[in-house]
């Protein structure tokens, strides 16, 4: 019996191992790690920290796809007194709103956006510098990138829209992502997946498997590239230093420090989910874009520099701090001209499938994994020659 194999067991892989095997497919799902989650793995010990800031938004089709099958994990969201410890950084000096200029650019639809202009010229012409420089550096919390302003305006708007929206549209998942990673592989068990972990596929692996069936490639780019030996599996992502910080609790502590005067963004995780640290510590995360080739100690001056200035007395109050570098782990970014329908195509040919967050998919973040892990699951089992109902697919806007 042909069967459906699956390579990489993050959000994408479980979206689509959980798809495949409710049109009744065979399926295994290999992941090299011994835990499964990908990016959305989360650490052990007494600190829960993911590869970064992590948020789950809840208009995004991906959020209605977990609900539809019992998965959503319990979430917390912003609590109202937490909202007001919002602290922007412009000028120099931090403050407590943005330009009112970045507001108004915050409500434009972002249909009015073109896709072959960069954002920064865009909204110049729509708020005057202070406005758009301002909204470029504030996508750094969604975009991970060292210049917003050079990527598409359409493809910025629509984030800058997302993110500011009113009432929030962010959710964290309580104790972690790895509660919903968890809750996804046991729905996906309880469906008859095969999931295998702690053992690579490689190149000359990936034959075996495509003469058994569809191989749906749920990894990191370059992870594919390497995998199925085609170099045209390439688009931009972000680069971005990481810095993770337990500190003994302190009053007053702000919830956010965002960088309007250049990418950067620092969130106290703790005030939303107190479980992710011990009693009397908070766990505080920041992410810095970098430049190509710019050093990572430059950005974690940077966050230290934020730090000083919001989160006072922290180098003595701190009693856990780790560092490190994402490099094209941050998902795809759109430089003008483009869209996500010129991103690597989920259907390489071949009974190959491409699944993951740099792929030709729609949505914010997380959703582009989901949306192409479940278009890959249609298409694998319709190579089947199996039933694939048009609800199956994920669907989102540019």
């Amino acid at each position: 019996m042909q069967r459906i194999h699956i390579v990489g067991g993050g959000l994408a892989g479980l979206a689509a191992a959980v798809t495949a095997a409710e049109s009744r497919a065979p399926v295994t799902l290999h992941e090299a790690h011994r835990t499964l989650g990908g990016r959305a793995r989360t650490s052990e010990g007494p600190y829960l920290t993911n590869e970064g800031p992590h948020a789950l938004y809840r208009r995004g089709p991906h959020w209605a796809w977990l609900e539809q099958r019992g998965l959503l994990v319990p979430f917390a969201s912003v609590p109202p007194r937490e909202g007001t410890r919002f602290l922007f950084h412009r000028g120099g000096a931090l403050r407590r709103t943005p330009p009112l200029s970045l507001l108004r650019l915050a409500r434009l639809n972002p249909r009015s956006a073109p896709v072959g202009s960069d954002f920064h010229s865009w909204a110049t012409g729509r708020v005057g510098e202070e406005g758009a420089r301002a909204a470029a550096h504030y996508m750094g919390v969604a975009l991970f990138h060292h210049d917003p302003g050079s990527l598409s305006a359409a493809f910025v708007q629509e984030r800058l829209r997302r993110a500011t929206a009113l009432p929030p549209e962010a959710r964290y998942p309580v104790g972690g992502w790895a509660r919903l990673v968890e809750r996804m592989a046991s729905h996906a068990r309880g469906l008859g997946v095969r999931i295998e972990t702690g053992g690579r596929v490689g190149p000359g692996d990936l034959e075996d498997l495509r003469r058994a069936g569809p191989v749906i490639v749920a990894t990191q780019l370059d992870s594919a590239r390497t995998l199925l030996g085609d170099p045209s599996l390439t688009w931009d992502s972000g680069r971005t230093a990481l810095l993770d910080l337990a500190l003994r609790t302190r009053r007053g502590d702000p919830f956010i420090v965002s960088d309007l005067d250049a990418p950067g963004w620092i969130e106290r995780f703790t005030a939303q989910d107190p479980t992710l640290a011990p009693s009397g510590e908070q766990l505080v995360q920041a992410q810095i874009p970098l430049a190509p080739g710019a050093a990572r100690a430059d950005a974690v001056r940077r966050a230290e520099h934020l730090l000083d200035l919001g989160f006072p007395g922290w180098r003595d109050r701190t009693t856990w701090r780790r560092e490190a570098l994402a490099s094209g782990r941050t998902g795809a970014v759109d430089k003008p001209g483009t869209t996500w329908r010129d991103r690597p195509a989920v259907d390489r040919g071949d009974g190959i499938l491409l699944a993951g967050d740099q792929v030709a998919a729609p949505g914010l973040l997380s959703e582009v994994a989901f949306a192409s892990g479940i278009e890959a699951a249609v298409l694998a089992v319709g190579l089947l020659g199996g039933s694939t109902p048009s609800t199956q697919r994920a669907t989102g806007s540019s």
